[in-house]
């Protein structure tokens, strides 16, 4: 089963090694973020087309990222970022981060996943951080309902997840100890994607999870 969901924010240039192991767990793979430049920049990148293109041809899911500042950003530019990173990295899903969990801007996201099923996005990904109104089921494929360290990971009580439908639910951890389970964690709260990386700070998102460099150590 695909399980993993890759946000992995490095140039291929500067980690090839670390593209190489994302590529080659390919068939574990729920999808992998595609996040050049805090969405897809001024202008297309070589490298991360290569990289894009190979992942694509091993049947990787391409999610490309764009933030939406709780839906502060306007929609022009948001659907903006999803078509350049559709014409230059042929992305087929979307990654929306920093969206909200209450159910005051639903319309405004629901117009949003229009917009983007409109210009290809044939996966949808919303990145609450945290459990969400159930109303954010009926536009997405996943849900992020947890992004944050490992330790309030442990902490966090038990919250069956009260919506219905195919939705799937995917936990972020980061700052992951060698020898955790966090995998188990996330099947055991209900996660079916999910990834969990040993880097901290204000950019835990530029390692990779060790099953990854680790693929004998994977479930």
């Amino acid at each position: 089963m695909s399980t993993l969901l890759v946000p992995y924010y490095e140039h291929p240039s500067a980690r090839p090694a670390e593209w190489e192991a994302i590529l080659a767990a390919a068939p574990r793979l729920y999808g992998v973020v595609l996040n050049p430049a805090s969405g897809p920049g001024d202008r297309s990148d070589a490298a991360f087309a290569e990289v894009a293109g190979r992942l694509k041809a091993a049947g990787v899911r391409l999610l490309g990222y764009a933030d939406t500042d709780y839906g502060r950003r306007a929609a022009t530019d948001v659907v903006r970022d999803l078509t350049r990173h559709r014409d230059w990295y042929g992305t087929d899903g979307a990654f929306l981060d920093q969206v909200p969990a209450g159910p005051e801007q639903f319309e405004h996201y629901q117009r949003l996943a229009v917009a983007a099923w409109g210009v290809g996005c044939g996966t949808l990904v919303l990145n609450h951080g945290t459990a969400p109104h159930p109303c954010y089921a009926r536009i997405a494929d996943v849900l992020v309902t947890f992004e944050g360290t490992w330790a309030s990971y442990q902490a966090l009580p038990d919250q069956p997840w009260p919506g219905g439908g195919g939705v799937r639910l995917c936990h972020l951890v980061y700052g992951v100890p060698p020898g955790a389970d966090p995998e188990g964690l996330a099947r055991e709260r209900g996660a079916a994607v999910h990834c969990a990386v040993p880097g901290t700070g204000d950019h835990p998102w530029g390692t990779l999870p060790y099953t990854l460099h680790n693929p004998e150590n994977a479930p």
